[in-house]
């Protein structure tokens, strides 16, 4: 049965991203006991959409976050950076082997083309789907949200993304103001027949039973049904249905 997945908005590691991380790991822990895996939760992250920035930096941050919420937690984790930053790392058996053991797997932002393009049809994305196809979380930030999406937009336009969760495409980083451009312009980004999910910084959902999601965070879900053009906001500790 195919865990968990996790979106959220963005700001991913910063002062106030604690309760998404917080709800993140309980989760982990909660799938991994489920599927007869006992600690140290091996949690990996990946930082294939910083790939043009600063990658490591980006894993480095991530692997300090969840370490210093994991021992808030009481929680035992091992932490592995999985360098997906180009097609060569993408094929590389060590890397896909890192990713396909995790019991939670994080893509954090960047640039919303890349993970679609490495992550398909590579060693790294056969490895994730085999992860979450166990039973292991999969998570994005951003960029590495998008991805997770059935359909994410990038500068040069709107691309397939990985299809972990069906009908959606996701904007991160949500502001208001910016909500009437977007809705003007879905019909050039996203397929008819998608609704979006606007998420606030430092906040995200959490699959749960049936097309239940936590919220959880400093901000809101904003979902946008097929169609709509006003959204169904929720708000942090609550459940959100993409149905």
């Amino acid at each position: 049965m195919a865990g968990p997945i996790a979106l959220h908005g963005g700001g991913e590691f910063l002062p106030g991203d604690e309760p998404f991380l917080d709800a993140l790991l309980d989760v982990t822990a909660a799938a991994a006991r489920a599927a007869g895996r006992a600690e140290p939760l091996r949690v990996v992250v990946v930082p294939a959409a910083a790939a043009r920035g600063r990658p490591d930096l980006a894993a480095a941050n991530g692997v300090m976050a969840f370490e210093r919420r994991a021992a808030t937690r009481g929680l035992a984790i091992e932490t592995v950076v999985a360098r997906v930053v180009d097609r060569a790392s993408a094929d590389d058996e060590a890397t896909a082997a890192a990713i396909a053991s995790a019991d939670l797997v994080y893509l954090p932002g960047g640039d919303p083309d890349l993970i679609p393009a490495l992550f398909r049809e590579s060693a790294a994305g056969r490895a994730m789907r085999t992860a979450s196809d166990r039973g292991a979380v999969v998570g994005g930030a951003s960029a590495g949200a998008m991805a997770l999406a059935e359909w994410a937009w990038t500068p040069g336009g709107g691309v397939p993304g990985l299809g972990y969760v069906a009908g959606i495409a996701i904007f991160p980083h949500y502001d208001e103001e910016q909500r009437v451009e977007w809705v003007a312009s879905l019909e050039r980004i996203v397929p008819s027949g998608l609704g979006y999910l606007g998420l606030d910084e430092r906040t995200g959902v959490i699959s749960g039973d049936g097309d239940g999601w936590l919220v959880a965070g400093e901000g809101a879900a904003h979902w946008f049904a097929p169609g709509a053009t006003e959204p169904v906001v929720v708000d942090s500790g609550s459940t959100l249905h993409l149905g």
